[in-house]
């Protein structure tokens, strides 16, 4: 009996990928393992394997469709097996050109992965509650089993959003998202995706001009075009969405990075040879924002539907610029790792977004981020939260600067810091506590060394 390969799940926020290519030919032989295409999700490639050794019958998809997660894409198996529905396609497309012009021939849908659930893993309690309720488990997230596995809950959750959309509409929840946020009915709206299912741009397609972002441009000479597509219309989307939801306040404070520049130094000449890296201000910096995190949990949040949720792990996202875009890889865990840790994951880390070579897991659960450019010479900006997240901290160059210290003027190594957070989750004092706190720990270090002791 052949098996079916499908498009695995690449993380809990993603649902639908770019395919990019096939790696084998429709009726090569493969094995268990081995690597037969590659798709795209908003951050990272990935190969898809064979998940069982025979002969390789491929789905009608081809470089550039967006597929759904879960989507059934070829079939292992005996050499006279066959993809789901190819001869139908084959038969209505042959009938399709020998029609007369004036009468157009209808065509099968390409087949979608199996509508009972055959390839979804669910729990006894999901399977139920979708049955009673006639919920397609295919249209349910998962959040059970790293994002594999669907509980009650996540039926639940589906059935509560459900009301505005016709029961008999097949959408990703990407797709349906994008629907309400927009106002936009998926009744009538034309799939384009796997069975007939709308995806996100089908809904794009739709959207009133009122709510496109895109506006009538002026005539005038263009250099050059790069059509947002990929990461790029992700970070887009994302910034957007971020602006528009978030009630952003920043707030600006310089610190006296002088200590801080020398006890790097000194780690520098202490460490470097033992740990095959020397520490950086990133490292630095990244563990005494943990350190501050730790004692003030209420910045370590999320806003829920009813209520601020105080999150319990500490996962630090460290803002990567790589050639594709902005990533951004998170430390799970940040104030329990030592320095030494902490350091080699962020290079890690660092170097697979840089390499397209991400892992899902490496990009997910993040509870706050650290982004700097203070290589670049910036002194202070405002960076977007990374939402839902409660807040982000920019960090500005680390160079000397003349200050008054009493009645004189001194030469102090200074750093300029940003705290952006959502004033819907977290006043102004509160947030200034955070940040003081902060500096404290950057001017003087040995508070940071003593808190990790607590």
């Amino acid at each position: 009996m052949a098996v079916e390969l499908f498009i695995p799940k690449l993380g809990q926020t993603v649902e639908e990928v770019t395919l990019l290519g096939w790696l084998v030919q429709d009726g090569d032989t493969v094995e268990q393992g081995q690597p037969v295409l590659e798709v795209e999700t908003d951050k990272a490639v990935f190969p898809v394997e064979a998940n069982a050794s025979g002969v390789i019958h491929l789905g009608p998809y081809k470089k550039g469709d967006v597929l759904p997660v879960v989507t059934t894409v070829a079939v292992i198996g005996k050499p006279e097996d066959r993809f789901p529905g190819t001869e139908a396609v084959a038969r209505a497309e042959s009938a399709k050109v020998e029609a007369a012009p004036s009468t157009p021939v209808p065509t099968q849908a390409a087949p979608s992965a199996p509508e009972d659930g055959g390839k979804l893993f669910a729990s006894p309690r999901a399977r139920r509650l979708a049955q009673e309720a006639q919920v397609d488990l295919a249209l349910v997230t998962p959040s059970g089993g790293g994002g594999m596995r669907i509980t009650e809950k996540d039926v639940r959750a589906f059935l509560a959003q459900r009301p505005a959309i016709p029961p008999a509409v097949k959408a990703t929840p990407l797709a349906m998202r994008v629907a309400a946020e927009a106002g936009v009915s998926l009744e009538g709206v034309v799939g384009s995706g796997p069975g007939g299912r709308i995806t996100r741009q089908d809904v794009e397609r739709v959207v009133p001009p009122a709510l496109s972002i895109v506006q009538p441009l002026p005539e005038i000479e263009v250099l050059e075009r790069i059509p947002l597509t990929g990461l790029r219309k992700v970070i887009a989307e994302r910034m957007a969405q971020s602006v528009h939801t978030t009630a952003r306040v920043t707030l600006v404070m310089e610190v006296d990075a002088t200590q801080l520049v020398a006890m790097r130094e000194r780690l520098k000449a202490k460490v470097e040879q033992e740990w095959g890296f020397a520490p950086g201000y990133n490292d630095l910096l990244g563990k005494m924002l943990a350190t501050a995190l730790r004692k003030y949990p209420y910045m370590n949040a999320r806003l829920a539907p009813d209520a601020i949720e105080m999150l319990k792990p500490i996962n630090l996202g460290m803002a990567v610029d790589t050639e594709h875009g902005l990533i951004v890889p998170v430390i799970k865990d940040a104030d329990k790792k030592s320095l030494r840790q902490f350091g080699l994951e962020f290079r890690q880390l660092a170097e697979r977004a840089r390499q397209r070579k991400s892992l899902p897991e490496d990009l997910s659960g993040g509870t706050f981020t650290l982004t700097s450019l203070g290589a670049f010479g910036v002194d202070a900006f405002t960076p977007v939260i990374n939402y839902p997240e409660a807040a982000i901290l920019g960090v500005g160059r680390i160079a000397p600067k003349a200050v008054p210290q009493g009645d004189q003027v001194v030469v102090r190594t200074m750093c300029t810091l940003s705290l952006v957070f959502d004033h819907r989750l977290v006043d102004g004092a509160p947030a200034a506590r955070f940040l003081a706190y902060l500096k404290e720990l950057i001017e003087e270090p040995y508070l940071w060394l003593s808190a990790l002791q607590e």
